[in-house]
C-alpha cells in the first residue's frame, strides 16, 4: 500500500535537492546561451571554416547522448591531468550540450530578422559585434522565447542524468530515499511531483513573459 508518511517525509529532502537541480540547469543554460551565440554566429558566418566548425559542434553535441558527454567530461579531464569536482563537470556538460540546441533555435531567430535592419545598421556604422549585441540577440531572443523555455524544461528533466556522478539533485536524492526506506514508489512519486511543479512553473512564467512581450 502507498505510504503517505514516507511520501511526506521525502518531500522536504527533495525540495532541498531541487535547488541543486534548478541551480545547475540555470547555470548551464546561462553559460550555454553565450556559447550558443558564438556557435550560431559561426553557423551563419560567410567564412567557410567558421561555418564548418559551428556545424561540427552542433553535430557532435546533438548526436551524442548527454549521459555519454557527462561521463566523458567527468572521466576524460582527470585522465589528461585536469581534476574537476562533479558539480563543475555537471554544469560544464549541461552548458555544452544545451548550447548546441540553443544555437539552432537562435539561428532560426536570426534568420527571421528582416535583412533591411542589418543593412541600416551597417549604414549607421555599427560594427558586427554591436549589431549582434543590440539588434540580433535581443530580437532573436524575443522571437524564440517559447522554444528557449521548452529547451529549459527539457534541460530540467535531462538534469536527472547528472546523478550518475554523485551530484545530490532530485533523482539522486530520490534514489537515496528509496534505498534507505525500501519504498521506491513513494520516493519516485515525490520526485515526479517536484519535477512537475518546477516545469509547470517555468512554463507558466514563460507564457506570461511571452504575453507581456507581445503587448509591449
Amino acid at each position: 500500500m502507498f505510504s503517505l508518511s514516507v511520501f511526506a517525509q521525502g518531500v522536504p529532502l527533495l525540495l532541498h535537492a531541487a535547488l541543486a537541480t534548478v541551480g545547475i540547469s540555470l547555470a548551464g543554460l546561462l553559460i550555454g546561451f553565450f556559447v550558443a551565440v558564438a556557435v550560431c554566429s559561426a553557423r551563419l558566418s560567410s567564412i567557410k571554416i567558421w561555418k564548418m566548425a559551428g556545424g561540427a559542434y552542433v553535430f557532435f553535441f546533438r548526436g551524442v547522448p548527454m549521459l555519454v558527454q557527462l561521463l566523458l567530461v567527468y572521466y576524460l579531464l582527470p585522465f589528461v591531468g585536469i581534476n574537476v569536482p562533479p558539480l563543475v563537470a555537471a554544469i560544464s556538460t549541461v552548458a555544452l550540450c544545451s548550447a548546441s540546441y540553443v544555437a539552432e533555435i537562435l539561428r532560426g531567430g536570426f534568420l527571421s530578422i528582416p535583412p533591411g535592419q542589418l543593412e541600416a545598421a551597417q549604414m549607421l556604422g555599427l560594427s558586427p559585434l554591436d549589431m549582434l549585441r543590440r539588434i540580433q540577440v535581443p530580437q532573436a531572443f524575443r522571437l524564440t522565447l517559447p522554444s528557449l523555455v521548452n529547451e529549459m524544461v527539457l534541460l530540467i528533466k535531462a538534469s536527472s542524468l547528472i546523478s550518475v556522478v554523485g551530484v545530490a539533485e532530485i533523482t539522486r536524492t530520490a534514489q537515496n530515499i528509496a534505498a534507505s526506506s525500501y519504498r521506491p514508489l513513494e520516493a519516485y512519486a515525490a520526485a515526479g511531483l517536484i519535477y512537475f511543479v518546477i516545469c509547470g512553473a517555468l512554463s507558466f512564467a514563460a507564457h506570461a513573459a511571452e504575453l507581456r512581450l507581445q503587448h509591449a
